[in-house]
């Protein structure tokens, strides 16, 4: 069976304002490429499409006749919530051009939600629940939905969810991602700017779920089972990216990618005795994380390590990120930078309980830290989130349920110690400017600036997008949101139904 895999862009920016993302940072879909290397390793020609690359054209329209191009006999999207609605627009389209194509959606959004999304949307025939490569294999086999666990599908006007599969267990017996379907990888994809100095970056992921319950986190997909690639497979498959497609510099996405230390000290010795000669980042543990494996780190060709920290409030800290304290940052900032490495936070703002005390005691703390970077998300309530139910029940503060804007980057929720979202947005860009035009961070920023000249070379060649994007984060902002209407088709208030309901 021929299968398409689609990438929608959905919403990446904030209302009225150019879409910066893909300016600072265009990955390349992992999921749907991981999906087409597992199918065409079973017999299906597989074509993927990236409505985020550097070819792609403007309209769904556009990308539609892109797909039906490609002839499939099955067309699967990998959705996130912001890019769902985008998901459904193109399989109404599909559908319209050729109404016996077979149309299914997995990711997050599909995993948290289930069968009320397909009451919702008659153009879809199916959702991948979980982890896709079983279902997708058996849908493109040819096998009875009926028998195909870690489905939704339709029986005539009834609506079935599937048991759940057993979980994947040995991931090394997965192909490495089919990067060379993306046009013009890895030229025209790149990292997050001023985050590698070497000149061509992809991304790993090497690891499934996570061992840690955050309260804004949505383990839907891979759950909390915690599954790794070997040493031995991570380093194949640097050694392909870098042979194959001239790649210097990983990024590898891990949820946590020193859980299992003990698979990261094997890594490292590997890299330090046969030197592929690349570099890459990682995310690791506040507190976690020895003086003994951040020296191999940066022995083994590590640049820049990140860690959740979210805020220096204790009290939501306590509240969300339970098992992190303010000493515990400050100690592996001391760490990481003792061991020769870059330390960049992770931080979140706006979770319920935040007021514009709590954020100035954050905004204080992260520059008192002198990290290397930083990156501020807004909190953005996910369905399969512990966080969900209390956000949509109002009592902590206001919830506009806008799936297009859930992309970490809008003031979707108001907690109650916050007059506007327009008070969010101007404090939000007072502290991005703060951070990025404080002594500290300038200074580094100009001893690494011949190290970093192929992202300033990137900014210079975008410079229109540049120069917007430094009056939109200089400014006070306007809210975001008030003048952006949510999708006339997204329903309000859908709830995820347990299995065999």
């Amino acid at each position: 069976m021929r299968v398409t895999l689609v990438h929608p862009a959905g919403f990446n920016f904030v209302p009225g304002q150019p879409d910066f993302t893909v300016l600072a940072n265009r990955l390349a879909p992992l999921g749907i490429l991981s999906l087409a290397a597992w199918l065409e390793g079973h017999g299906h020609p597989t074509a993927v499409h990236d409505c985020l690359g550097p070819q792609a054209p403007a309209t769904l329209e556009e990308h539609v006749a892109l797909i039906l191009a490609t002839q499939p006999d099955l067309v699967g999207f990998s959705a996130t919530t912001s890019g769902f609605m985008d998901a459904a627009d193109m399989a109404a389209l599909l559908k319209a051009a050729r109404p016996e194509l077979r149309v299914v959606v997995g990711n997050a959004h599909a995993s948290s939600l289930g069968a009320p999304l397909l009451e919702s949307f008659p153009e879809l025939d199916a959702l991948c629940l979980g982890e896709g490569e079983g279902p997708m294999l058996d849908l493109a086999d040819g096998k009875a939905p009926a028998d195909i666990p870690n489905l939704v599908w339709r029986d005539g006007d009834r609506i079935i969810t599937n048991p759940r599969r057993a979980r994947l267990h040995h991931l090394d017996d997965l192909p490495f991602p089919a990067y060379e379907k993306l046009a013009d990888f890895p030229k025209g994809y790149h990292l997050p700017l001023f985050s590698h100095v070497k000149r061509l970056g992809a991304t790993m992921i090497t690891s499934r779920g996570c061992p840690y319950t955050c309260s804004f986190c949505d383990r839907t997909v891979f759950e909390h089972v915690y599954r790794f690639n070997s040493p031995a497979y991570i380093y194949a498959h640097m050694k392909h990216l870098r042979d194959r497609f001239g790649v210097r510099h990983i990024n590898f996405y891990d949820d946590l990618f020193t859980a299992q230390q003990g698979r990261i000290t094997e890594l490292c010795q590997r890299l330090i005795d046969e030197p592929l000669g690349m570099d890459f980042n990682c995310i690791i543990r506040t507190g976690h994380t020895s003086d003994e494996l951040l020296a191999l780190l940066k022995r083994a060709g590590c640049l820049m390590v990140s860690f959740g920290v979210e805020s220096a409030d204790p009290g939501l800290m306590a509240r969300h990120k339970a098992g992190v304290t303010l000493e515990a940052v400050r100690e592996t900032v001391a760490k990481v930078h003792a061991a020769g490495l870059r330390a960049k936070g992770l931080f979140i703002f706006g979770l319920p309980g935040e007021t514009p005390e709590t954020f100035q005691c954050t905004s204080d703390f992260i520059l008192s830290l002198d990290l290397d970077d930083m990156n501020l998300t807004k909190f953005s309530p996910l369905h399969g989130a512990p966080l969900w139910a209390e956000c949509v029940a109002g009592t902590e503060g206001e919830f506009n349920e806008d799936w297009r804007l859930l992309n970490c980057l809008n003031p979707v929720f108001l907690p109650k110690g916050f007059d506007s979202r327009e008070q969010m947005t101007a404090i939000y860009n007072a502290h991005i400017k703060r951070f990025y035009t404080s002594k500290a961070y300038q200074h580094r920023f100009g001893e690494r600036l011949w190290q970093h000249r192929r992202s300033l070379l990137h900014l210079l060649r975008h410079l229109p997008q540049t120069l917007a994007a430094k009056r939109y984060f200089g400014s006070k902002g306007d809210g975001d949101t008030g003048s952006y209407a949510r999708h006339p088709r997204q329903p309000v208030g859908l709830q995820p139904r347990p299995l065999g309901q």
